[in-house]
């Protein structure tokens, strides 16, 4: 029999990154060693023909910009007017938002945002808490205005992993909570289970790119 060593565990005092889940459908932007571009959604490779909101189309249009990006994987949050809540974005004005805060800041390409950073430092047990309460008082950071945000992303920086927590319905499973009816309202959660808007968010802030 093989050996397996046991694996290392990172202490939970480090660093954290925690950023505004945004509800949206999960993307990403590959390029090969060769330069050639691959677009996809959480589970599938896309295309303009076989899309997943547009987010095909659009990288396609956009793909002089987004090879400023570089080789690799480049997961992010493909949202706004008509997927999911919408963030009151409209005439189909949709956003890529990038998921790693820790390489794109103020140079990424122009088409591209970052998902926004809510606090950024050691790892303490209010840390969640007070992201969530920033949230439920002004509405996202993504999108000024929208009182409705999602959530919360926590990624543990020396772990290399990720918790969410979102505003509603936190301790019901997700496949649950999409069939729940929402009090006092009598409309159910939105969540069309022929898109892919509710794949989980991706959590890493590392790219598998080659930097």
């Amino acid at each position: 029999m093989e050996f397996l060593e046991f694996p290392k565990m990172p202490r939970l005092a480090r660093e954290i990154i925690i950023t505004e889940k945004i509800d949206g459908t999960n993307a990403q932007i590959a390029f090969s060693d060769e330069g050639e571009m691959f677009v996809g959604s959480r589970t599938r490779w896309i295309t303009p023909d076989m899309d997943n909101h547009g987010f095909a189309k659009w990288a396609f249009e956009h793909e002089s910009e987004l090879r400023e990006l570089g080789p690799g994987r480049h997961f992010g949050e493909w949202w706004g007017s008509g997927i999911q809540r919408g963030y009151g974005l409209e005439k189909g004005e949709k956003r890529f938002s990038l998921f790693n805060t820790s390489r794109w800041t103020e140079t990424r390409p122009a088409c591209c945002s970052v998902v926004p950073v809510l606090y950024q430092g050691p790892f303490h047990t209010d840390a969640a808490d007070s992201a969530l309460a920033v949230l439920r008082a002004n509405g996202s950071v993504a999108a000024p205005g929208f009182m409705k945000p999602e959530g919360i992303v926590l990624f543990h920086i020396a772990g290399n992993f990720g918790f969410k927590r979102t505003l509603e319905k936190d301790d019901v499973p997700k496949s649950f909570a999409a069939k729940a009816i929402e009090a006092g309202t009598g409309e159910t959660e939105r969540l069309d289970p022929k898109d892919e808007s509710a794949a989980p968010t991706e959590f890493a802030q590392k790219d598998t790119d080659h930097a």
